[in-house]
């Protein structure tokens, strides 16, 4: 579908422009270094301050009551304007949904606002070295700890985004460990601080550290820092990975941007690789293709739906389009490393996206499984 905007919308597209335009402090230092983190909060406070932060959560929390068509309007704007990733995303995105449809009042008055203005950022702890995409095959556990209260938690995650920098994790643990692998998990929110909890940074192919392990040895966490029910963490889970791999983690804006970049840079380089044309063209038209896409989503959900298993549909189609812009790119700006900046910076990051939020493996099974009905395949043996 061709979105059609009410006047409303489109005076608060102009008033989230002119803020930007006047705000934004365009690319920052990597998020994945000490000051770049430190000058990546100081954006999230200035975005909070203006009230930009959230603009789809309630205004008690720093949000503005925005619509779901008022979110998108505003992510355009954003990436349109220069303004830098966001490194409070996974507070934002994944965690901050499921909090609101699974925590307390206690867990959102605490939690919530300290997110909002980038006071709180937050780490991604699923992984286990024995359980990526299988996030069912966790083996961390949470203990009882009746006398305290609460839970003890021992094992290990990995590949932890945001860790090295963040303040607090969400994961799941397993609290039953004679249930069915399914059942028997906790979803559980910790300090990075607490004592028993080491983080281990990654480096990564740029040499600076997004990722980190988390070790737990005997780490306590109060009964008020689980999110949802006592052995519930399978269905809260899930709730973040439909957030995860639909709508809210790579909003068309960002690949808008990206494919205006590119187009400037075809109009500047073109000519002296006529044979990368039809590749910038299908760019352009995939971004716009996943702009349109995103908009009949919207209006679906508006409409009382889900994204459901389509949103392994939307990460597949996302992850191809966002190496596809860079790796173009790259390719028209040719051997020169001091030249690609911005966009060999891209790239790397966006080497992940088919591994993160479910690798495309697992996603390509869904789709066959759950959205075009075929049987369900072997899992784990090997194919004659």
């Amino acid at each position: 579908m061709s979105p059609e905007f009410t006047a409303a919308e489109e005076e608060f597209r102009a008033e989230a422009r002119a803020w930007l335009a006047e705000n934004s402090p365009g690319p920052l230092p990597s998020m994945d270094t000490e000051d770049g983190a430190r000058a990546h909060r100081e954006w999230e406070a200035k975005l909070a301050e203006g009230r930009w932060s959230v603009v789809t959560w309630p205004a008690e929390y720093g949000g503005r009551d925005a619509t779901l068509t008022e979110w998108v309007l505003f992510e355009e704007e954003y990436y349109l304007s220069g303004a830098p990733t966001r490194i409070a995303q996974n507070g934002i995105s994944l965690l901050a949904p499921i909090i609101f449809e699974h925590g307390t009042d206690n867990q959102r008055r605490q939690h919530l606002p300290l997110t909002a203005n980038g006071a709180r950022i937050w780490a991604q702890a699923w992984s286990e070295p024995e359980a990526g995409s299988d996030l069912a095959g966790i083996r961390s556990t949470a203990v009882r700890d009746d006398e305290r209260g609460g839970w003890v938690l021992n094992g290990q995650k990995i590949w932890s985004s945001r860790a090295p920098f963040a303040d607090w994790g969400f994961g799941l643990f397993r609290s039953d460990p004679d249930a069915e692998r399914h059942r028997g998990l906790t979803y559980f929110l910790f300090p990075l601080d607490s004592d028993g909890v080491t983080v281990r940074p990654i480096a990564q192919l740029d040499g600076d550290c997004g990722f980190a392990e988390i070790f737990f040895d005997d780490v306590f966490v109060p009964d008020q820092d689980v999110l949802g029910g006592v052995g519930d963490g399978w269905r809260v889970a899930m709730s973040t990975a439909g957030n995860e791999r639909g709508l809210s983690l790579r909003s068309p804006g960002r690949f808008l941007a990206a494919a205006d970049r590119l187009l400037d840079l075809w109009a500047e380089r073109g000519a002296e690789a006529p044979h990368l044309r039809d590749r910038v063209t299908d760019a352009w038209i995939k971004a716009e293709a996943y702009r349109l896409y995103t908009w009949d989503t919207v209006d679906h959900v508006q409409n009382g739906g889900d994204v459901g298993a389509a949103g392994s549909v939307n990460k597949l189609f996302w992850t191809g389009l966002d190496l596809g812009i860079h790796e173009t790119a790259l390719d028209l700006l040719g051997a020169d490393q001091e030249v690609r900046g911005r966009w060999m910076e891209d790239y790397l990051f966006a080497l992940g996206g088919p591994i993160y939020a479910g690798t495309n493996e697992i996603q390509r099974n869904i789709v066959a499984e759950r959205l075009l009905g075929l049987p369900r395949g072997e899992r784990g043996k090997a194919q004659a």
